[in-house]
């Protein structure tokens, strides 16, 4: 096979709120920090373990008002997209790196407004790219679980 795949899926709870960044032109970007845990048992102990691994994420233009409009810490999401690293020149002058996660599609899982409120996503503000029914959460009938 010639073909490369970078392709990540996440289900997690956000840490904190959206951070968006305007930019001239109109576009935007928003930044969220995603939790996910493993959980196990310590065979020596008996005792459970909870593991937290943090995901940098980003999203764009529409993808990221809609975040910041309805997500809020503490919120669960499942999110698509592909890992990207780059680095940059601090104020100090040393070099930093990053690994993000590009979302290319997302799903709310449950949001705080949302159980707060008692009320749905109004349906013109769902988001159009997601490979799931917004109804039904489930995974269409031709995809594969491995």
């Amino acid at each position: 096979m010639n073909g490369t795949l970078n392709k990540v899926m996440l289900i997690g709870f956000l840490g904190d709120d959206i951070k968006m960044h305007y930019f001239d032109g109109g576009n935007c970007i928003g930044r969220f920090q995603l939790a996910t845990n493993e959980v196990y048992i310590n065979k020596t102990t008996n005792e459970k373990i909870t593991s937290t691994e943090w995901h940098n994420l980003v999203v764009r233009n529409k993808a990221a008002e809609l975040c910041e409009k309805y997500l809020s810490k503490g919120d669960k999401i499942y999110v698509e997209g592909r890992i990207k690293s780059r680095q940059w020149q601090s104020e100090d002058g040393s070099t930093k790196h990053t690994t993000e996660i590009q979302v290319t599609e997302f799903t709310f899982l449950s949001t705080k407004k949302d159980s707060e409120s008692n009320k749905q996503i109004p349906a013109a503000d769902v988001v159009k790219n997601t490979n799931f029914d917004p109804e039904n959460n489930v995974l269409p009938i031709n995809d594969l679980p491995f």
